[in-house]
């Protein structure tokens, strides 16, 4: 037992009724992650939202070698764009290629920042709001994963041709991978675009 409890069990046993009852609604406060002003239906204020944090400079460039998903002459290195979102592409189109091959990966990652609720209530936190977004993709739900995952996979010409797209949520962070390319199986495909997900997961935390 440490010291703040040592101390709430002596008030306890000294304490009226009324120190008590007050001891109890504070405990019950602290507990649901709720300030007396909300409580009391205050308005909230703009410091009381949490922002959403700041990604890496070089993140894109974190993510490291990416050459296993594209054509042998493919120059594997990510252009990346924004600050608050991040957007990481790499593109060997068809025509540049000595042979029918193709690819483009392209990776976005985004932290969420708190949002207001209801009057009365608390703010939205980070987490809550990025499972919100993550909830709204389209795509199967993966099982044995480490983080929530979802897949959405669009087969083209002869099976060999194939779209994966995969959004990955963990805590604040929601990361889309999509992966087009051919010729490739689609468990290739699938495989590498969940490896780059993980692993912009990790880089950005």
């Amino acid at each position: 037992m440490g010291k703040g409890e040592l101390r709430v069990a002596g008030v306890w046993g000294r304490a009226g009724g009324v120190v008590r009852g007050t001891l109890i609604a504070s405990a019950i406060a602290l507990v649901a992650g709720l300030g007396i002003g909300f409580a009391a239906g205050e308005p909230v204020r703009a410091d009381d939202v949490v922002p959403a944090r700041k990604l890496p400079a070089d993140l894109c460039e974190r993510l490291g070698d990416i050459s296993a998903m594209l054509p042998e002459n493919a120059s594997p290195v990510f252009a990346q764009t924004g600050t608050g979102e991040v957007r990481c592409r790499a593109l060997a189109e068809e025509s540049s290629q000595k042979t029918y091959t193709a690819a483009a990966v392209s990776v976005r990652i985004t932290p969420y920042g708190g949002k207001i609720a209801g009057e009365g209530e608390p703010p939205f936190r980070p987490d809550q709001v990025a499972r919100k977004a993550f909830d709204r993709e389209k795509g199967a739900l993966v099982r044995d994963r480490p983080y929530p995952t979802r897949i959405d996979r669009q087969g083209r010409t002869g099976g060999e041709d194939w779209k994966i797209s995969v959004v990955v949520l963990r805590d604040d962070l929601v990361v889309q991978v999509d992966y087009e390319a051919h010729p490739v199986t689609r468990e290739k495909a699938e495989g590498a675009a969940l490896v780059l997900a993980d692993r912009a997961i990790w880089e950005a935390k």
